[in-house]
């Protein structure tokens, strides 16, 4: 491990905080790792920094008083709530430790308000004191200051984290990993800038909060404008999305608890607050809500209609809707394709259509979506589209632009781009991207199957009587394959009676 003092690498900050998670292995579920790691992780981040903070300022003023204010500027560490303080503790370390907690959360109102989370810190029979005490001289091998890992790495750190503890724990994935390719294209696509008020209903972890905020960085704008808000129902999850964006540097941030169906956070005026950008990967198909209060919701979210009981996607996707900014609103949600073409929201399909929301859908290939085989699908939509896109969407067919290692499927930057240049252009490119016109999809009963407008290309046009049988092949999966999207709709609805 790298000395005390010193910048750490990408690579052994990543081992260090593994090392971590191995102490608590046997000892709780993999899928707990996370709401006893990552508060532990954010706390010495902010007891490193404080003291940072404060060493600087005595070494000029030389007045304690001074640099203990200067310190507090950031955040407030109160008197005995330090990690130092905690770390000398010899018996009933898990109650030490949580009164610390809660104490920086009392002193950030705000700001920090259950930041911490609610793991059970002082219950010995799961976590005795000696792994506590395991644990506190684990993280104390390295100095987490600014100079010694900066924002970016730390973000990256923990947000390698986030996928190690998806990864081992398999089932708990879904719930708040998405693939991070698929953001990150998202998120150029809706292209945020200074300023900008970006939102996610569903935020998981954070991710895509954190993927607008590194492309605004990585064009030149200045990140420090941003605004951004998230949702999430999961207490848990929440504190972590808090906790990423605090140690990315964030600080005009809010992310509100709770369901964003039942009790959305973010209202003004009786109106659903509104943004310039909404990213979104919302759980797919939930069949428990609360239906019967959406038919008569109170924020207008049911303006297309309500959806079945056995799904929700459109629920989540009005929200969205209802959340754009009337000038300058822009959403990317991902989806399972079902959305597109399945019988049962056809009447509210037609009215997104004929709104004239929708700019782009683009198709991705299968296993994009964590632990699920089925493709996915990204739909951008538009409060005011541009003069020459109205009345039009852009079909994309990228099932074939993605790569697969080792079980995980991903998109390469040159997969990124191609789909990238196809939107920006918004031209055709046969085989692969269509502009349609609401016309020729009311002709097709208001459908949004891809393979509907984008066809594959037959080498041998002059010839078709005598097709090869690559072409002839071809045909046939160009036929198919809305052929079995519409199965695989069928078949979840049958799964979900």
């Amino acid at each position: 491990m790298a000395g005390v003092n010193q910048p750490i690498t990408q690579q052994a900050l990543e081992s260090y905080l593994w090392g971590a998670a191995t102490i608590l292995r046997g000892l709780v579920d993999a899928g707990d790792y996370k709401q006893y790691i990552f508060p532990l992780l954010f706390y010495k981040r902010l007891s490193d920094v404080w003291d940072e903070d404060f060493a600087g300022a005595l070494a000029d003023t030389g007045d304690a008083n001074y640099a203990r204010d200067t310190a507090n500027d950031r955040f407030i560490i109160p008197d005995d709530a330090h990690w130092k303080d905690v770390r000398i503790v010899a018996k009933d370390v898990g109650k030490a430790l949580q009164d610390a907690m809660r104490a920086i959360e009392t002193a950030n109102p705000g700001r920090l308000d259950g930041i911490f989370g609610d793991a059970p810190w002082t219950n010995k029979e799961r976590l005795p004191d000696y792994i506590i005490k395991n644990l506190l001289e684990h993280f104390s091998t390295v100095v987490l200051s600014l100079a010694n890992v900066p924002e970016d790495e730390l973000g990256n750190a923990y947000e390698y984290l986030i996928k190690q503890f998806a990864d081992d724990s398999g089932h708990t994935a879904q719930e708040f990993y998405t693939n991070r390719t698929v953001v990150y294209l998202m998120v150029q696509m809706l292209a945020p800038k200074s300023g900008d008020r970006i939102y996610d209903p569903t935020c998981g972890t954070g991710g895509m909060l954190i993927s607008a905020l590194a492309e605004v960085k990585r064009t030149g704008g200045e990140h420090r404008t941003l605004k951004l808000y998230g949702q999430e129902r999961n207490h848990m999850t929440a504190s972590i999305a808090r906790m990423n964006l605090v140690l990315h540097g964030v600080d005009d941030y809010q992310v509100m608890r709770g369901d964003t169906l039942e009790r959305p956070a973010f209202t003004e005026d009786d109106q659903l607050r509104t943004f310039d950008v909404v990213l979104a990967n919302p759980p797919y198909s939930i069949k428990q809500w609360n239906r019967e209060a959406f038919q008569s919701d109170q924020w207008q979210r049911n303006f297309l209609g309500t959806p079945p009981q056995g799904r929700a996607d459109y629920a989540f996707f009005q929200h969205i809707l209802k959340s754009l900014d009337p000038q300058t609103g822009r959403c990317a949600i991902l989806f399972p394709h079902g959305v597109l073409f399945r019988k049962e929201e056809a009447q509210m399909r037609q009215k997104l259509v004929e709104a004239d929301l929708v700019e782009c859908v683009l198709g991705l290939g299968p296993n994009l979506f964590y632990n699920s085989p089925m493709e996915a699908c990204i739909i951008i939509c538009r409060t005011r589209k541009p003069l020459e896109r109205q009345g039009r969407i852009l079909f994309i067919d990228a099932v074939h632009e993605v790569a697969r290692v080792q079980g995980q499927s991903f998109l390469k930057p040159e997969h990124q781009l191609r789909i990238l240049n196809a939107y920006q252009g918004y031209g055709n490119d046969p085989g692969f991207a269509e502009v349609v016109t609401l016309e020729e999809i009311a002709s097709q009963d208001y459908s949004l199957s891809i393979p509907l407008y984008v066809r594959r290309t037959i080498a041998n046009n002059q010839t078709q009587e005598v097709k090869t049988l690559a072409e002839v092949w071809a045909d046939w999966e160009q036929g198919s394959r809305a052929f079995w999207q519409e199965m695989d709709a069928l078949v979840d609805m049958l799964d979900s009676l």
